[in-house]
């Protein structure tokens, strides 16, 4: 019976089990570099299989979020590097989720403070993080975004293009995933209550999928599908998505993806950091069938579950076949040794929501380790 302590192959990756560190938004590196702090953070947790970092924006246009990191900049890559060098050194695997965020953002946070980007001029029902003259953190509605023009999609294509093959081949990162979940950039294109498009890139389904699959077209190009993962969020109501009948979508975006074959495919199930029953539609989605759309199709990736798993469920969905791994966000934020945590039954840490976003060491690093 397979357990979540047992080896794995992710694509091309070789991880130790099947614990992932999901990716965690935790706004500590300012002018968007990673500091020593997250040297640290990543390294106490390396003990994961799989390390999936925060979201880390692809370019100045796909930054939402005060003090978040990026890709695109020689200092972001090389403070990267010192990430990646001390989680190798400790036996861990590291991937790095890009990022675009798309109309959740503020105009503050832009380039130029010009207005956001988006599929269509629709402003998001949702907040971001600023961080105020005095250094306190605070959160504010979204600006209003304008509507890309069809001529500008291929440069941000070329954008998650050249990000992952930094990511990769200098900042020395084991893989990528695209953060193609959760209200942002593609999939505000994916869902019709963010997409009003007219041209090919908006109405039917195969045309709202378009800019999802040339962006994973243009990144497997780049660094091969065997280090390429991508989340997928099919009913979240997160930074006001929305989709009458996700089944459909979410299915062909399944079949779509099994040709590539990509290293892995990350699930949130259910309402993001909530619901794991959360539904849009009439219908209750149909994660099986989503994921057999994906194997059928060809796809041999590591099917990878998230939201609210505790051991037991997360044993469960690992030994019953439903996932091969299983991300954990807050209890990795509160314990850094999970792993061992869950395999000698030793209490658990509570996470401090308080220190979640923003400032130092506390509530980053400070979290002890099992005795």
């Amino acid at each position: 019976m397979t357990t979540l302590f047992d080896p794995f192959r992710i694509g091309d990756i070789e991880v130790a089990n099947r614990f992932a560190m999901a990716p965690l938004t935790r706004n500590r590196s300012p002018n968007a570099v990673p500091t020593e702090l997250s040297v640290t953070y990543y390294t106490q947790r390396a003990t994961a299989g799989l390390i999936i970092t925060e979201g880390t924006a692809i370019s100045p246009q796909g930054q939402g979020y005060a003090d978040v990191p990026g890709l695109y900049a020689p200092e972001q890559l090389a403070a990267w590097r010192k990430v990646t060098d001390a989680v190798h050194a400790e036996g861990g695997k590291i991937v790095t989720q890009l990022w675009h965020v798309g109309r959740v953002s503020h105009e503050s946070l832009q380039p130029g403070g010009s207005k956001p980007v988006a599929p269509s001029a629709i402003r998001a029902k949702s907040k971001t993080y600023l961080v105020n003259a005095d250094g306190t953190g605070t959160f504010a509605e979204t600006s209003e975004p304008r509507a890309l023009e069809a001529s500008e999609i291929p440069d941000i294509v070329e954008d998650y293009r050249r990000a992952a093959r930094a990511a990769v081949k200098e900042a020395g990162f084991d893989g990528i995933e695209l953060h193609a979940a959760n209200g942002y950039l593609i999939d505000q294109f994916l869902r019709s209550g963010s997409n009003h498009r007219t041209d090919q890139y908006g109405g039917s389904i195969e045309n709202r999928t378009r800019f999802l699959f040339e962006v994973v077209e243009a990144v497997v190009d780049e660094i091969g599908g065997g280090r390429v993962g991508i989340r997928l969020s099919p009913v979240t109501p997160a930074n006001d998505a929305s989709d009458p009948d996700p089944q459909p979508l979410f299915e062909h975006v399944a079949a779509g993806l099994g040709t590539y074959g990509l290293a892995y495919i990350h699930v949130i199930e259910g309402a993001t950091g909530g619901d794991r029953a959360f539904q849009q539609g009439e219908k209750p989605f149909d994660y099986a069938a989503f994921k057999s759309a994906y194997r059928n199709a060809g796809g041999t990736g590591a099917w990878m579950v998230n939201n609210g798993y505790d051991q037991k469920l997360a044993e469960e969905a690992v030994s019953s076949g439903h996932a091969d791994m299983v991300a954990f966000g807050k209890l990795f934020i509160a314990n850094p040794d999970l792993v061992r945590r869950f395999k000698e039954g030793l209490p658990l840490n509570e996470p401090r929501k308080e220190t979640f976003y923003g400032g130092g060491a506390q509530g980053l690093i400070d979290y002890p380790f099992a005795a």
